[in-house]
């Protein structure tokens, strides 16, 4: 096949659904969702940067997965909205590139933060005397600049392996979104030991962190149940807020990369699952089963509202 039919694809097209109903009703409740989940999420942001008491390692590093979370629903819920009531659902090359680009960026820091968060949690549970010497401003800031190392790092190297890949025909993405596994299906060579490499990268950094998070979990359910006391189980108040943000994150990414039958139908409700709904969760579940949280956002809510009284 000569060079000039490998250029020949320069745009694809998202198949998405095809009943009018059914994109009515995901079109109300994507924008619903996304729109609730953005300012969630920048509503965190907020409350923890303004609130002097929540200037902690803990706070910190949930401030950093509501900014991830936003770009969640940046990345992917914008053009799935724009896309549902268009007869042509179009993104070009470079911009399905660009998409996959940031969801494993933003996918492999996230990773990373859940990992620094529960390791938070095992030194807030089984070393508290030591807490704040081990989890310093400097660890937090380390901890930030190696997610976001390895999600630059993960990203970059999984592109480098697609960017070159010839793009004949056919052009149909079977998704709302660009993602690795759809995309390398469309090439027009035998994809099969990139798809291998691609599922076993990703199935294997997803595996290996959720795995490294129910050992971590198990570990400091161990050491509460030998050394119960107050504060302790006060820490482990949080371990289930962070249990649930875990299980909502790696479900969908575990079966997408490693599951070997995939089935559309199921893909496009995970797919929106985590673009959509998994950010607002986030932002619902840290904060209405924190006491600290519901405390500063009033204090935040009140302010405003002084404010906007005086002006």
């Amino acid at each position: 096949m000569d060079g000039a039919n490998h250029s020949m694809v320069s745009e694809f097209l998202f198949l998405g659904l095809t009943n009018s109903w059914e994109r009515q009703l995901l079109f109300l409740f994507s924008s619903i969702f996304c729109v609730a989940g953005m300012m969630g999420n920048a509503f965190i942001l907020l409350t923890v940067t303004s609130d002097p008491h929540l200037h902690s390692p803990m706070y910190f590093l949930l401030a950093n997965l509501s900014f991830i979370d936003l770009g969640v629903s940046s990345v992917i819920s914008p053009k799935m909205i724009y896309d549902l009531f268009r007869k042509c659902k179009v993104i070009s090359f470079s911009g399905c590139i660009t998409q996959i680009f940031f969801i494993h960026v933003i996918a492999g820091v996230e990773m990373v933060l859940l990992i620094a968060m529960a390791f938070d949690r095992y030194v807030a549970i089984c070393k508290p005397l030591h807490y704040m010497t081990i989890m310093s401003r400097k660890m937090c800031i380390l901890l930030l600049v190696a997610a976001w190392i390895i999600g630059l790092t993960h990203s970059v190297v999984q592109l480098t392996f697609v960017i070159k890949l010839p793009f004949c025909g056919p052009d149909i993405l079977d998704s709302f979104y660009c993602d690795l596994p759809w995309f390398i299906k469309l090439a027009c060579i035998d994809t099969y030991r990139l798809e291998f490499i691609v599922t076993v990268n990703n199935g294997f950094i997803s595996l290996g962190s959720f795995f490294i998070l129910i050992i971590s979990y198990v570990f400091i359910l161990i050491v509460v149940w030998k050394h119960s006391s107050g504060v302790s189980f006060k820490a482990l108040s949080t371990l289930s807020t962070h249990v649930m943000v875990v299980i909502l994150f790696f479900g969908p990414c575990i079966f997408v990369y490693i599951w070997p039958h995939p089935t559309s139908h199921l893909d496009k409700f995970l797919a929106i699952f985590d673009a959509v709904l998994t950010p607002f969760l986030n932002s619902v579940i840290y904060t209405f089963r924190n006491k600290e949280m519901k405390v500063a956002m009033r204090k935040v809510c009140s302010q405003f509202i002084n404010y906007r009284r005086i002006s």
